[in-house]
């Protein structure tokens, strides 16, 4: 995967809901994690739990692919297991 793009300025930060917030926070405590990790490690197994290729049919900035968790989705075994393992 690609270098991660500075996206400051370019898009809005979505407000999470008192739920989802209890849960990220815990969740993170669990995990040792600041929340902002715990978010960026849930979204990087998001691809192996649901089919990456509806998501990349129905995504709306087709330039960006090469950056996008979804693109990735066929690691081999040993890196899923490594990415499993960074949480």
């Amino acid at each position: 995967m690609k270098n991660e793009l500075d996206y400051e300025n370019t898009f809005y930060t979505p407000k999470l809901s008192g739920n989802a917030n209890i849960a990220v926070r815990r969740l993170s405590w669990f995990l040792e994690k600041p929340m902002t990790a715990t978010i960026e490690a849930v979204l990087k197994i998001l691809p192996y739990l649901v089919d990456s290729e509806k998501v990349c049919k129905s995504c709306k900035i087709k330039d960006k692919c090469e950056y996008c968790f979804f693109h990735y989705p066929n690691l081999p075994l040993d890196e899923q297991f490594k990415q499993l393992q960074s949480l």
